[in-house]
């Protein structure tokens, strides 16, 4: 798997399962009918920010993709933030950790001094343990901040990790 920045080109490879991630309502804080053209504005990042994806070498397909940006602007613009999605297709292999480390390393060298997570759904179980092993704290959990759609109102965690 490679990791490279994404372009306008890379969208109808994205958009489907991004589509499906959104409109399951269990893991973002995006609207469940958010659609292709305002996806892609959300998603696809301006530099000096970034949008990547990864790509199976293989067979060339797009398996996951990362938006990665400041959390804050003016005094808080020194903390990082991101947003990953897997292609459900191709969990388990590694790929949401990949991107998640890819993240990391990009902060760091753009000078960011810590990352922050603002809204990981509590009950995304698999998402809260790979960046609690990756090095990210819970420093905070707002109490009924997502609508989840089986689950009711559970918790948001606010995630950080010193770089």
């Amino acid at each position: 798997m490679s990791i490279r920045e994404a372009t306008a080109d890379d969208w109808p490879a994205i958009w489907p399962f991004f589509h499906t991630i959104v409109a399951a309502g269990d893991t973002f804080t995006y609207p469940p009918g958010l659609g292709e053209e305002e996806g892609r504005d959300w998603w696809l990042l301006a530099a000096p920010n970034r949008t990547v994806v990864a790509v199976d070498e293989e067979t060339g397909t797009v398996v996951g993709t990362a938006k990665m940006n400041n959390n804050q602007g003016g005094n808080g613009a020194h903390i990082a933030s991101a947003s990953y999605m897997t292609d459900p297709a191709h969990g388990g292999r590694g790929v949401g950790r990949a991107l998640v480390e890819y993240s990391l390393e990009w902060a760091r060298a753009a000078g960011f001094r810590g990352m922050q997570f603002n809204a990981v759904v509590e009950t995304n179980v698999h998402a809260v343990r790979l960046y609690e092993w990756l090095g990210f704290r819970i420093v905070g959990t707002v109490p009924e901040g997502f609508r989840h759609p089986t689950r009711g109102y559970v918790g948001l965690h606010v995630m950080h990790r010193p770089l």
